[in-house]
């Protein structure tokens, strides 16, 4: 037994236990997220039962289970139930009801044995609405204007065409809004802009005064012809309107172009299903939120969520690589030198907040409202680069980042064998040529693997990035048409930032809960393939110096 100990196998064998283990915790967490996150998407049979409490008359009750748990009977107890003959243990539900506009929540938890006649009807329909979450009830009648289109069963392939039309115009809407008069308010705001810098440089002559107001004209004729556009549109789309049945009988008037999609869950076949969950998924990935982030989709946090971490990888990379062939190259190994690299290594132990701070109150305040003085006067005291933005928020990560940098580089310098350097110089190349051409190319796996740790940290970070940039819901992303097109003072949404405001500042906890592990999945997901595309090259880079 000594002999074996003493031949390490004990130790390997521990290791790779070690490493098993890991492995199947990492793997059943992401599943364990998967399936409560995607889970979300499917379309979920919603049941009509009667529900009565002792001494009370029985009322219909509409909605989807979302889970079940077992508790006290002495809890029914608490809140006035007569719970005689009960068992001392009953099983209740978590049910969305849905209607938060006219009941007032979206869920609430229903104990089971109060639960009679439970009907799966196919009738039953689930509206999916831009405001107050879904609606659940029958479908009644569709009317335009003052007309009734359709009644009854004849409501539902009407509304189905009528639904379509409402979208193609809900999407124009939305593209005069967001794009072409955004465009247009963006470049009057430039006007103003340029126009204030004359008057500050005192050179203001009538002539660019014409030039301006010329300008400033045309935006405006085109404003108007898109504003009359869009009032058309939108009294076009609220002209059809759906009216609907709750449980307790009551019908609400739906307008058209509040609604997102309506289905059947209880009719709905299994590729009906399907069609319905990829058409849920790929809105989630590429659609923008709304009702306070627990609807709609995240590809605005996915967008400044990637953009921030190319930002980043861009500035600490240089910045990193140079530092480090300082210290390994050129500066005198001494003291000095070693305490600089006990700093480095401990700025990689320095809590993240910290570096949000200090980008506060340096990148921010100072280096943002020094540029605004210098180069923006014009727009101030409205600050341009003085107020958090994705800029500043790269560059905190890159600090933050930019030690896992140095000592990933420096060690790979210091593995390039010393006969390399000596023969490239034996050959009359300068050491800055033997740098350039030989150690460093044969360096770059090493910075690739320092650059993958950057990136793995930096894309999950969020406490630093709530103080220098990072906001619950943006109006435009970083990048756009307009001029200069990436537009580096903006503020943006990040996917670890949305997982905390979902989850924990939501007015709407349990809708919001799915979304919770849907996104935290789509990081892990987004921070993964950053990261196989870093080690692609690496690995490409570690075959082609192989040699």
């Amino acid at each position: 037994m000594r002999k074996w100990f003493k031949s390490g196998d004990p130790w390997v064998w521990l290791n790779a236990a070690a490493v098993s283990v890991s492995l199947i915790v990492v793997l059943g967490l992401i599943m364990l997220i998967a399936v409560r996150g995607f889970g979300h998407f499917w379309a979920t049979p919603v049941f009509q039962a009667e529900y009565q409490l002792p001494g009370t008359e029985a009322v219909l009750v509409i909605g989807e289970v979302h889970e079940s748990e077992v508790v006290s009977v002495d809890r029914l107890k608490n809140t006035g139930v007569n719970v005689e003959g009960l068992d001392p243990r009953i099983e209740r539900q978590l049910v969305k009801v849905g209607n938060r506009d006219l009941l007032g929540s979206d869920f609430r938890w229903v104990p089971v044995p109060f639960l009679k006649n439970i009907q799966y009807p196919e009738n039953i329909v689930v509206i999916e609405r831009r405001e107050w979450g879904n609606f659940f009830g029958f479908l009644v009648a569709l009317k335009r204007g003052q007309d009734t289109i359709a009644q009854g069963d004849a409501t539902k392939e009407h509304l189905a065409v009528a639904l379509e039309r409402a979208q193609e115009l809900h999407k124009q809407i939305r593209v005069i809004e967001k794009s072409e008069i955004g465009s247009i308010n963006y470049s009057m705001e430039r006007l103003r802009l340029q126009r204030r810098g004359y008057e500050l440089e005192k050179e203001l002559t009538p002539e660019i005064e014409q030039k301006l107001a010329q300008e400033r004209s045309a935006l405006e004729s085109e404003y108007q012809g898109l504003q009359k556009r869009l009032n058309e549109l939108y009294t076009e789309i609220k002209r059809d309107v759906l009216v609907a049945k709750i449980s307790d009988g009551r019908e609400l008037n739906i307008p058209l172009a509040q609604i997102v999609r309506f289905y059947e869950p209880n009719a709905m076949g299994l590729f009906s299903k399907l069609a319905h969950y990829i058409e849920k998924l790929v809105e989630f990935v590429f659609d923008e939120p709304r009702e306070s982030n627990t609807e709609g989709g995240i590809f605005p946090a996915i967008f400044g969520t990637v953009m921030m971490v190319i930002i980043m990888a861009i500035i600490v990379t240089p910045f990193g690589v140079v530092a480090a062939v300082y210290l390994s190259e050129y500066a005198k190994q001494g003291f000095l030198t070693r305490v600089i690299r006990i700093a480095v290594n401990n700025l990689a132990g320095v809590p993240s907040i910290v570096y949000g701070v200090f980008g506060l109150g340096f990148f921010v305040y100072f280096l943002g409202g020094s540029l605004d003085q210098l180069f923006f006067p014009e727009a101030l005291p409205s600050p341009t680069f003085g107020t958090p933005g994705i800029l500043w928020s790269s560059l905190t990560l890159a600090i933050l980042t930019v030690p896992v940098v140095i000592v990933a580089t420096e060690e790979g310098l210091s593995r390039v064998p010393k006969a390399i350097r000596e023969g490239s110089l034996a050959l009359g190349a300068t050491k800055a040529e033997t740098l350039w051409r030989t150690v460093l190319p044969m360096t770059t796996p090493a910075m690739m693997t320092g650059l993958i740790l950057a990136v793995a940290r930096a894309a999950g970070e969020v406490a630093p990035l709530m103080l220098v940039g990072v906001v619950k819901l943006a109006p435009t992303l970083p990048m756009d048409g307009d001029f200069p097109f990436l537009h580096l003072d903006r503020k943006f949404m990040h996917l670890g930032f949305h997982i905390y405001d979902v989850g924990f500042q939501s007015p709407n906890v349990e809708a919001a809960r799915p979304l919770v592990y849907a996104t935290a999945l789509l990081l892990v997901a987004v921070i993964i393939v950053l990261n196989l595309a870093a080690i692609y090259f690496r690995n490409r880079l570690r075959e082609k110096y192989r040699s």
